[in-house]
């Protein structure tokens, strides 16, 4: 039976720019027909991904738990290679070879092609084999010589062991990497090795309109006359403050899957996404605006046999509050409303877990839970029942 879990997420943060376009302006978008603050969904798997690291650090995840995105894989496999005692030039050519091998050019300037998600077991797994068939690397090299210095790696390949490719060719598997399980990969010369993401995020947009708002600034040299007016440095910042609603879902049976059907990792995994994206904040201009705002309600929801259910279009008509109103309040009532009304039509195998810090009436949406712990103590309970 196959298993979802959703987390509904009602945020209200206080002025702030926390996901910027192109231009420097806080990303936004129409929905309903009226312009709404928006926070890419990319921007927030960042924000959880770098949570993942704080887990490494208080030792609740070891490093190999996670992935690492880069364009210097070289680098790190001649790391690898150097700290089990092989020669640091030697290594870079081997590990190159080892590379194009796989089908994963580099550059001249030592960087490959675009940027591998790779985890770090895979990585400590390639330097691993390189490291076994060093001499049958090294006679390889000489006869890829000129393909190399051409700069063309696939050339160079040719003449590597066929024995190492076969070797090399089951490491790409995801490493049993949370970060690359939850959220996928691509390998565009690599194709079968790609990963099909097990969690999917949506963009966080406001539960109401917003309009821009544009902070002026200037700075005043400390070491200038008294008797000169004026500023030394002027700007502006844009701005906005808005209630997002924010939804992601994890499918659990792949996310085992793509952990190479390691139980506990994968309930490590979704506990410590969920975590993760309930907490894990934007980076964002938070130097200027420190909106560091918790969220006023978490919903977690499993659900059996069924599609993904986003709860956005309990705010497709935007909120609107009468002076002295609520909006965090008016916008839980809403989506509580909505989520009521959803299960009522469709029905199907649900049980709500609801983290209320308001004072808006949920109406028999869910039960309700007393702390963070708490709701997600009983979410992955039910998630593995």
């Amino acid at each position: 039976m196959n298993a979802l879990i959703e987390i509904h997420v009602l945020q209200n943060f206080a002025p702030s720019n926390l996901n910027r376009d192109d231009t420097g302006a806080p990303k936004d978008a129409l929905f309903g027909g009226t312009r709404r603050a928006r926070v890419s969904s990319q921007c927030q798997k960042r924000a959880v991904r770098q949570y993942f690291s704080e887990l490494v650090q208080t030792q609740a995840w070891m490093p190999e738990d996670l992935a690492v995105r880069t364009k210097r894989v070289l680098q790190e496999l001649t790391r690898a290679l150097t700290e089990l005692g092989r020669p640091e030039d030697d290594a870079s050519e081997k590990a190159r070879l080892a590379l194009a091998a796989m089908g994963l050019g580099v550059k001249e300037d030592g960087k490959s092609e675009y940027l591998l998600f790779l985890g770090k077991r895979e990585i400590a797994e390639v330097a691993r084999i390189v490291h076994e068939r060093w001499d049958s690397i090294e006679s390889a090299g000489a006869a890829s010589a000129e393909g190399k210095k051409a700069g063309k790696n696939k050339k160079a390949a040719k003449g590597v062991d066929p024995e190492l490719r076969k070797a090399l060719d089951p490491i790409f598997d995801g490493g049993k990497a949370v970060d690359v399980a939850l959220f996928g990969r691509m390998l565009a010369d690599m194709p079968r090795k790609n990963q099909a993401a097990a969690c999917q995020v949506a963009h966080a947009i406001s539960t109401h309109t917003v309009e821009r708002e544009f902070d002026f600034y200037t700075a005043v040299d400390d070491l200038k006359p008294d008797d000169t007016a004026g500023a030394d440095m002027m700007g502006t910042v844009e701005f906005n403050s808005a209630c997002f609603y924010r939804y992601a879902v994890v499918d659990w049976a792949k996310l085992k899957e793509n952990l190479q059907d390691d139980h506990e990792l994968a309930a490590r995994g979704v506990r410590g996404f969920m975590e993760g994206f309930i907490v894990a904040e934007p980076t964002g201009k938070q130097n200027t605006f420190a909106a560091h705002n918790p969220p006023e309600l978490v919903v977690i929801s499993v659900r059996r046999n069924a599609a993904p259910r986003s709860l956005t279009n309990a705010f497709e008509a935007a909120i609107v509050v009468k002076r002295g109103e609520s909006l965090t309040r008016r916008s839980v009532e809403e989506l509580a409303r909505k989520g009521s009304a959803l299960q009522a039509a469709f029905g199907g195998d649900e049980r709500t877990f609801v983290l209320n810090l308001t004072a808006a009436t949920l109406d028999g949406f869910g039960s309700s839970v007393s702390s963070l712990t708490e709701l997600l103590d009983k979410g992955l309970a039910d998630l593995q029942a």
